[in-house]
């Protein structure tokens, strides 16, 4: 068997490069972050203090929901991600691959948060409510106690309205 050369010459050096440029452009794609569109409605988390009201993208679909904040290396006080399930069910998340702390808030069919837990960036242990949910807001890290949002708060949006309804 013969070792590899390139192909000499201009053509041949630039076919390695091309090839080379490929590949590393597949590994950056795995590593870009995914950002959704902004829902054009903002979610409204009603707290003893009042209400508070967050831009929030949705992931709704399998590989929005399982990609999530990956990479993401910053967002606003006022944004979040909601995860939408088709019904309640025992959810996990991680953090691997996440470099943002953050607030990941467990939240009912009926809108309201079952519970508050922390996610460490980069960990992969799981985090988890305890309890079948069907959604998930994530927000950075502080913002639930900042805004007052407890357990047993009432978060309303229309993707909630939506799916709980469609149950």
């Amino acid at each position: 068997m013969k070792p590899f050369r390139p192909a000499a010459g201009k053509a041949g050096l630039a076919a390695a490069l091309f090839v080379c440029l490929a590949l590393q452009s597949s590994a950056t794609a795995q590593e870009q972050a995914m950002e959704l569109p902004v829902h054009p409605e903002p979610l409204i988390a009603e707290t003893d203090a009042g209400e508070r009201a967050f831009n929030v993208e949705i992931a709704d679909e399998p590989g929005e929901r399982s990609r999530g904040l990956m990479f993401r290396q910053e967002m606003d006080n006022d944004h979040g991600m909601l995860f939408v399930f088709e019904e309640s069910q025992p959810v996990g998340f991680w953090m691997k691959n996440t470099p943002l702390p953050l607030d990941l808030l467990f939240i009912g069919q009926d809108g309201k948060v079952r519970a508050i837990e922390k996610g460490e960036p980069f960990s992969e242990a799981p985090i988890a409510p305890g309890e079948p949910v069907q959604f998930v807001l994530e927000l950075n890290a502080g913002t639930a106690a900042e805004a007052g949002i407890e357990n047993g708060d009432l978060i309303r949006h229309p993707a909630i309205s939506q799916a709980a309804g469609a149950n």
